[in-house]
């Protein structure tokens, strides 16, 4: 993982506006018992860029600036962290009991409202959304010559199983990760894939860290196409999830040569794409090597 020159004139002014990730409710069980569990503090974030607003986005609040800058790097809204002068949570500003974030720029968004006039919603859990243009520039990503051995797979699987998480205690959250080998550079939940992704985009900008041979992104979500995106975008040739790929991703994902492997956990797995980013070693699989029977 390289880290890009920068200097601190440069990156906005971010508040610290982390709000609480869950909240205690009384339940009764299957017993007929009441009991006290934890569930995950959902709330909206209205988003402004210099007074315009743009989306509303549905999130935990763990990160709420960072989260709001990796959007607007990931939708191409923005070219540079050095574009943004600064961005305000309040958790209180919003309509409806919304918290907002204001987004200031230093010299405004050429053509803002045709770049967000036409939206996707997407798969994503909390009603994720893209702007309609972003597939147009797929092939302007060149991503970098990674490679992925399966003893380095088994040890990310590892971290990510040790990582204390807000979904151990509370669950119905996505977490997602960054990895320079084997080590783990930010864990991230949210209550969607797309925004813990997004956080990570933001996190990776404010921080001047740029994706190389050794970079790998996890997700406990399913490869959809806006996540391929994302990804390919943030520099990562490759992607690990605890879910599966659907058609657009993995078609995607192939015209990017993205190598994406999913159904990760403990030593299974299924490659998807790019399988020559791979280096196996079936012996280390539970079992060794199995073979699959034709039908």
């Amino acid at each position: 993982m390289s880290i890009a020159s920068s200097t601190s004139n440069a990156l906005p002014h971010l508040t610290q506006a982390q709000a609480e990730l869950t909240r205690h409710i009384d339940v009764v069980n299957e017993h007929g018992v009441h009991e006290q569990v934890s569930i995950p503090a959902e709330r909206a974030l209205t988003v402004y860029v210099d007074k315009r607003e743009i989306v509303t986005l549905m999130t935990l609040g763990a990160h709420p600036e960072l989260l709001v800058l990796g959007y607007l790097r990931n939708q191409r809204l923005v070219g540079d962290v050095s574009e943004v002068e600064s961005i305000t949570v309040d958790w209180e500003a919003g309509e409806d009991g919304a918290g907002a974030a204001a987004v200031k720029t230093r010299h405004g968004i050429t053509d803002i409202a045709a770049r967000t006039e036409k939206r996707v919603v997407t798969t994503g859990c909390g009603q994720g959304s893209v702007f309609g243009d972003l597939m147009g520039e797929i092939d302007t990503l060149v991503l970098p010559e990674a490679r992925i051995s399966q003893a380095r797979l088994y040890g990310l699987l590892n971290a990510i199983r040790l990582q204390e998480s807000t979904y151990k205690s509370a669950g119905s959250v996505h977490g997602c990760a960054l990895f320079s080998g084997e080590h783990m550079q930010i864990f991230v939940e949210d209550v969607g894939r797309h925004n813990a992704i997004d956080t990570i985009a933001g996190w990776m900008w404010m921080n001047g860290v740029v994706a190389d041979t050794d970079s790998i992104f996890y997700t406990t979500g399913r490869l959809t196409s806006e996540m391929v995106m994302k990804s390919a975008q943030m520099g990562v040739a490759v992607v690990v999830s605890r879910s599966g790929i659907t058609q657009m991703g993995y078609d995607l994902a192939t015209r990017l040569q993205l190598c994406t492997i999913g159904r990760a956990t403990n030593k299974h797995f299924l490659c998807y794409t790019e399988r020559e980013r791979l280096q196996m070693d079936s012996s280390l699989a539970v079992g060794g090597v199995r073979k699959v029977e034709q039908a």
